[in-house]
């Protein structure tokens, strides 16, 4: 008797067997992949990882430190939380609608997670960014379509700040001004959102929390937050250490604009910190730990273990705020 084959998966199997293996296997159910439909940007803020940095923080065992990697937002920031809230808080009080235009000044990732969700609610966006922001920033903004308007490169954000307050009280009946560094939704979405997860992934242990200073809503959110979980948790601001300096989000609070949502009475301890020390973690990150972060997280990460090297035991978490991608123009790559 003639036997039909068939070459299957690197294996020759009859047709009679075949059929007997179809029928096996339409009685096997395969565990089903459920994906949440409707799904929209909105949606994906938050919930982002908890990174352990084992290799730069090496020196400081048996202290534990840990990054959040917030580049995992869907615009690629930290950012997303408090643009998100700030635009739904706006919505409920009929403040943002499609006939009104949001406005704000930003260093960039605020402005791009603006321009992103505001994209997605069909909003227009209008954002005042210094002119020596970094040509990635300035590509993905005008890729979501928001209308630039550029402030000096000598006066940092603190010029855009000011820009914008001149364009919304030209035309106040025209604009939604979210202005990040007075808007309490900035620091609330922090509180509601980042405090808490932190808290549930080191399950209760953080000692010591290490943030960077820009509009200080994640240092604030987060900071107050967990001071209800843990009353003797740690807070250490991080800030640039002049300033002049490459650290694009983070403010010198000694000279520059102190934003309205800043809570002075947290912090514990202040860690400043230089570009250069900040471009070689950068690296280091990237080459040890297989981490590639944007330069706010390269200063965060040298803030976080320097408060680490002062303790024998404790659990020291930071923030990462974004990812390296938008720096790649930058000269400090190629250094050794």
């Amino acid at each position: 008797m003639h036997v039909a084959y068939r070459r299957r998966v690197g294996l020759f199997i009859s047709l009679e067997d075949e059929v007997g293996l179809s029928n096996v296997l339409t009685q096997i159910r395969l565990p089903s992949v459920q994906v949440a439909a409707g799904t929209e940007v909105f949606d994906l803020v938050g919930n982002t990882p908890l990174i352990p940095l084992r290799h730069v923080a090496s020196s400081v065992l048996p202290v534990e430190v840990y990054a959040k990697a917030e580049w995992f937002n869907p615009s690629g920031s930290v950012k997303d939380r408090p643009a998100r809230e700030i635009i739904l808080q706006a919505e409920r009080a009929g403040r943002l609608t499609p006939d009104v235009m949001l406005l704000d000044a930003t260093s960039g990732n605020m402005g791009i997670a603006y321009a992103m969700l505001c994209a997605s609610r069909g909003y227009r966006a209008k954002l005042v960014i210094p002119q020596n922001a970094s040509p990635e920033r300035i590509k993905i903004l005008r890729a979501y379509g928001a209308e630039l308007v550029m402030s000096s490169p000598l006066e940092n954000t603190d010029g855009a700040i000011r820009l914008a307050r001149e364009i919304a009280a030209a035309e106040p009946s025209r604009y939604f001004y979210a202005d990040q560094y007075s808007n309490p939704a900035n620091w609330q979405a922090h509180y509601r959102t980042t405090g808490v997860e932190i808290w549930e992934q080191t399950h209760g242990r953080l000692t010591h929390f290490v943030a960077g200073l820009g509009t200080s809503g994640t240092f604030v959110g987060v900071g107050r937050r967990l001071r209800e979980f843990n009353t003797q948790a740690r807070l250490v601001a991080v800030q640039p250490d002049a300033p002049f300096h490459g650290l694009e989000g983070l403010k010198h609070y000694g000279t520059a604009m102190i934003p309205r949502i800043y809570d002075g009475t947290l912090a514990d301890d202040q860690v400043c910190v230089t570009t250069e020390e900040a471009h070689a973690m950068v690296r280091r990150l990237a080459r040890e730990e297989g981490v590639f972060a944007g330069v706010s997280a390269g200063a965060a990460a040298v803030a976080a273990v320097r408060v680490a090297a002062g303790l024998r035991e404790g659990v020291v978490v930071t923030v990462f705020p974004d990812a390296g991608f938008k720096y790649l123009s930058d000269r400090f790559w190629e250094e050794a």
